[in-house]
């Protein structure tokens, strides 16, 4: 059946060439903005910030708050004119409109996974006595509020399953309260852990408490503004309020060290790894949880390599490191005889980089990324090779989690047109099954995924995947959406996003390059892609715009780039620098004042990546490319739809508020430079299916309304 109201690939040409006319005939007027002279001396140089008040919190400065009402009112009152709009959200609504499953976690013989029915505001989660047994609701998110803006984020249950641990934040906020629920009964206990930030809970053994890392309260108006500072980890005991909680480890004089604890499987040890950046980078300490008076005791003690805990057995201690090994590698660290000449490698450096080791069943189960796919292998615990966890196409797989004793684990695999599907994998028969499948209101089959090459400015070769119907023609006549991203050593691996199937049905081409500053390739590859190398990012981003245009995928007024977050940046940067490659920018929660994001909540962490102004050899490097500081007046720059919330504590929307500003000032032609901000709602995390929703509806119409198509040409 065809839905008489979907827009076919047929017309999707037409449809954008309609909405191209209202684009070039007038642009939107804009609220005068105000600008104040400012001026900051960096290293004996002016720099002008006439936009520094948009820095203040949307929720204390009433002229802020105006602001953003006046842009949302602009913004708003041009996508109401946009009449495909409508018809995009509700084929995105049905698109939404299936089942949605997460690996279960065991404990104790019981099963825990979350679920969301389809357009569910929040996933719900969900407990099982066993495999076999009906599934019965533990926690239900969607009725903490009225507007599904409470999220459920990590959840944590005992080793003997009684109870769960779980962590709430509010509007996308970073910040969660922790609370815990007895299993059997569903009672909520009143034990509540505020304050909390980047931290998961660890149990002990006994199942009587658990460890986690939290930050001293913040000062009353500086709770989504402020620096995150003096990371602690504490022990809370079950029954107790949060104020009798145990100090268990601090570093008074560090006061930017970031601390995670986590417990053995045995309950023998407290293994607290710190972090001063977003580099993995660690000192670790270790605590006998045998000995009532023993003190933490240190096993490595400088920020000069990855030691990424994996499991402990008994006395030894595993770790995923970089140490002479830029790939990583897996070693084992025995605390009787902690001294490096006694380490002992247990799966040496391959070829592919390794992402990740869980220990399973006394089996290690190691992740690699081959070419930025996933590729997973069994080994036994002194690093024998047991086998290969087969997969049949080009995807990612994540999970793999469990413990000791288990003999099952279960992993998610998907792709770019493959929703999540969760396997159960037997560690005994190394035999993959289906527990979960969702059922979708399109056809998978109708499209293809490849992976194709290029060469960067540099001529470094760069992976880049693309997503598109089958059979469709090279004429230069296809709109294609490059996503991106390249930095904090995160890879971007083969990913399904519902809102994307909307693009590839009306025959658009998702295409996704692997960046330099990622983890694709490992630690070279990262670094390559930061501080002074840092415009090599936008230079493979830009070098795979060139490519698809060379190859007669699409062309350069069909073009739009999309990036969130550093990706946000990534396209702030792109097209400040290239405004003449796109045609539309979609950056989404970005970086983009180069000079000051270090003064704001966790952005001091950056600093690894990106550098500091406060250095003058990186001061110089951020100016260069700095989003904000490098728009130019008089300049036409390509329709862009800039994307913020207001709740967000991760990267703060002074951030984007500045950018459009600037760029509403500076625009010299009629294409269309615009915010969308939205209200309770912050970095991404814990957003509602509806907002998601709305907001997917509003970035295509956009497209629609302003990527051009001219007539095809001659396919070479």
């Amino acid at each position: 059946m065809v839905l008489r109201w979907r827009i076919n690939a047929a017309v999707l040409a037409g449809l954008l060439a309609t909405g191209m006319g209202l684009s070039q005939q007038q642009g939107p007027v804009y609220p005068d903005t105000r600008q104040v002279d400012h001026v900051d001396v960096y290293h004996g140089a002016n720099v002008a910030d006439p936009y520094r008040w948009l820095e203040q919190d949307v929720r204390e400065e009433p002229a802020v708050a105006d602001w953003v009402e006046a842009e949302n009112k602009v913004t708003l009152a041009y996508l109401d004119t946009i009449p495909q709009r409508e018809a995009i959200r509700r084929r995105l609504t049905q698109l939404w409109n299936f089942e949605k499953y997460e690996p279960p976690v065991q404990a104790g013989g019981r099963y825990f996974f979350r679920k969301n029915d389809g357009l569910q505001d929040q996933s719900v989660l969900y407990r099982m006595d066993s495999l076999a047994a009906a599934p019965q609701v533990l926690l239900d998110p969607n009725t903490w509020s009225n507007d599904g803006t409470e999220a459920l984020t990590s959840i944590a249950p005992s080793p003997d399953g009684r109870y769960l641990a779980y962590g709430v934040a509010q509007a996308g906020s970073d910040w969660q309260t922790w609370h815990v629920i007895e299993v059997p009964s569903g009672r909520v206990l009143d034990d509540k852990i505020a304050w909390v930030k980047f931290s998961d809970a660890s149990w002990t053994r006994d199942g009587r408490g658990f460890f986690y890392s939290r930050f001293d309260e913040p000062k009353e108006g500086a709770e989504f503004q402020g620096l995150n500072l003096n990371h602690k980890v504490y022990y809370h005991r079950l029954g107790t309020p949060q104020g009798e909680d145990v100090l268990a480890y601090q570093q008074p004089d560090h006061p930017d060290w970031m601390f995670f604890a986590r417990t053995t499987e045995d309950g023998r040890f407290v293994v607290i790894t710190a972090q001063v950046g977003t580099d993995e980078r660690h000192r670790i300490a270790y605590r006998d949880l045998t000995e009532p008076y023993g003190l933490p005791t240190d096993l490595i003690t400088n920020f000069e390599h990855e030691y990424t805990f994996v499991a402990g057995d008994g006395p030894v201690l595993y770790f995923q490191t970089n140490l002479d090994a830029p790939r990583r590698r897996l070693i084992a660290i025995d605390t009787r005889q902690p001294e490096r000449d006694h380490w002992i490698e247990i799966i040496p450096q391959a070829d592919d980089t390794l992402q990740q080791v869980t220990l399973v069943g006394n089996l290690l189960i190691a992740s690699y990324l081959k070419d930025a796919k996933t590729a997973v292998k069994i080994f036994k615990m002194d690093g024998e090779f047991v086998r290969d966890v087969e997969f049949s196409t080009i995807a990612t797989a994540t999970g793999f989690g469990g413990g000791p004793d288990d003999t099952e684990t279960f992993y998610s695999m998907m792709s770019y047109t493959l929703p999540p599907t969760i396997y159960r994998y037997d560690l005994i028969s190394g035999k993959s099954t289906v527990f979960r499948q969702p059922k979708v209101t399109f056809t998978p089959e109708d499209f293809e995924v490849k992976q194709v090459f290029y060469r960067s400015k540099d001529g470094t070769r760069m992976p880049m995947f693309l997503a598109h119907k089958k059979g469709i023609s090279l004429d230069g006549g296809n709109p294609t959406l490059l996503y991106g991203y390249g930095g904090f050593d995160i890879s971007l691996t083969p990913r399904f996003l519902t809102a994307r199937i909307w693009w590839l049905e009306q025959g658009g081409v998702l295409a996704v390059p692997n960046l330099r500053g990622g983890g694709e390739y490992g630690e070279a590859w990262h670094k390559a892609g930061t501080k002074l190398q840092k415009q090599n990012v936008f230079d493979d981003f830009i070098a795979a715009a060139e490519w698809l245009v060379q190859n007669n995928y699409t062309r350069k007024q069909k073009l739009a780039i999309q990036g969130r977050s550093n990706g946000g940046l990534l396209v702030g940067a792109a097209m400040t620098q290239r405004p003449d490659l796109f045609g539309a920018a979609l950056p989404a929660v970005g970086v983009m004042d180069m000079l000051r994001f270090h003064k704001f909540t966790a952005g001091r962490f950056w600093t690894d990546d990106y550098g500091s102004a406060d250095d003058p050899e990186q001061f110089k490097a951020l100016l260069a490319y700095s989003p904000y500081h490098n728009i130019r007046k008089g300049t036409c720059y390509p329709p862009t739809l800039v994307t913020t919330a207001d709740t967000d504590d991760r990267v703060v929307p002074g951030h984007s508020f500045k950018f459009i500003a600037r760029l509403q000032a500076a625009q010299s032609c009629p294409n269309a430079v615009l915010a969308r901000i939205e209200t309770r709602a912050g970095h991404g995390s814990g957003k509602p299916t509806s907002k998601q929703i709305e907001e997917a509806a509003d970035e295509w119409a956009f497209l629609v309304r302003n990527l051009s198509v001219e007539e095809p040409a001659t396919a070479k």
